[in-house]
């Protein structure tokens, strides 16, 4: 791979030039511009059958050939962090990354499909079992993203993709490599610019650009209320004294998948889910309920006698069986009364 030693201004739309880029890569159109760069669908002419490609053309915002040096070093780990990542069946393989006169470029596999955003605008708004479902299709994925130390940063409709091929859920557009080595220079950074995400998906915390592994679980929660409901963030209201959404009234599900989505939600990161298991533990959970209700006690702690009639301190864990044995002794005393009565 070769560089060169001086940048260069983001380059004219590439669908214009009629030329290979990197003698291989052929480019059909123009799939977004950003303020990290450029995307591209694009044609690998060497491999048989020129199967289609996305090119992410990014423009380093660097001033000077150290920083330039630098913008190189953390392209080449971030790029090899991204190959790491794409080993994983739901996030799209990088197939090459090479630089032309200061400018980075990544050629990704190419996923076929609908987007969330699409598939709402053209079917509808999902119900809950279609969400819930999503929901434990996706948390793994999540989950492994966050075992590799990474933190999407723009988990949204338009960034999950169904494979139209095998269905599965694929996620995209990985917004914290390109901050990474569009920002390598530190003189080159401001408030207006180190941001990462989609205001109204982001979390409190990520607009203050402190962002956690719990901000992907935030973004996830607008995305499913937005497939729920049909509306994009700007079409929420907000509660101003704590900056929580004002959710409650805009979707009919039950009391507790509600409570799941509420925690998702929470502007306060301390209340949220912590991680992508927590969520799908929760959701798992919900199956297991009428097996679990009979052992959970409907009396307050306080109300369970000690054995020993002393004031003897005793564990909340003690405490916990000795409610739950009270309540299994007068649930067979009451069905010995039944029976007797029959």
């Amino acid at each position: 791979m070769s560089f060169s030693t001086t940048p260069s201004p983001l380059q004219a739309d590439l669908t214009q030039s009629g030329e290979l880029l990197h003698d291989r890569y052929s480019i059909s159109r123009q799939l977004g511009r950003g303020g990290f760069g450029i995307t591209y669908l694009a044609r690998d002419v060497r491999l048989p059958g020129t199967p289609r490609c996305v090119i992410k053309q990014l423009c380093p915002k660097v001033q000077s050939p150290s920083a330039l040096k630098k913008a190189r070093q953390r392209f080449e780990q971030e790029a090899k962090a991204l190959a790491k990542l794409g080993s994983h069946s739901q996030i799209p393989q990088l197939l090459d990354y090479f630089e032309i006169d200061g400018e980075f470029y990544l050629a990704q596999e190419f996923i076929r499909g609908r987007t969330l955003a699409q598939d709402v605008s053209k079917i509808g708004v999902w119900t809950e079992a279609a969400v819930k479902e999503f929901l434990k299709e996706f948390l793994p994925l999540l989950q492994y993203v966050h075992s590799q130390r990474v933190i999407h940063r723009d988990i949204k409709p338009s960034n999950i993709v169904r494979c139209r091929e095998d269905g599965r859920w694929v996620l995209i557009d990985f917004g914290a490599v390109k901050e990474r080595v569009a920002f390598s220079d530190p003189h080159s950074r401001s408030l207006a610019t180190h941001f990462v995400g989609t205001i109204g998906f982001a979390s409190p915390e990520q607009i203050a650009m402190r962002p956690v592994y719990a901000s992907d679980i935030y973004a996830l929660g607008v995305t499913c209320l937005y497939l729920l409901s049909g509306r994009v963030p700007s079409e929420q209201d907000y509660d101003p004294y704590t900056g929580e959404i004002l959710w409650q009234h805009l979707v009919h599900v039950s009391d507790y998948f509600g409570r799941i989505l509420d925690k998702m939600l929470k502007a306060a990161m301390r209340d949220r889910f912590q991680s992508a298991d927590d969520v799908f533990r929760a959701l798992e959970l919900e199956a297991h309920l009428d097996t679990l209700r009979p052992c959970l006690s409907h009396h307050p702690l306080s109300q369970v006698e000690s054995v020993s009639g002393s004031d003897e301190f005793i564990s909340p864990l003690v405490r916990t069986a000795m409610a739950i044995r009270a309540w299994q002794a007068r649930l067979a005393a009451r069905q010995a009364r039944d029976q007797e009565n029959s």
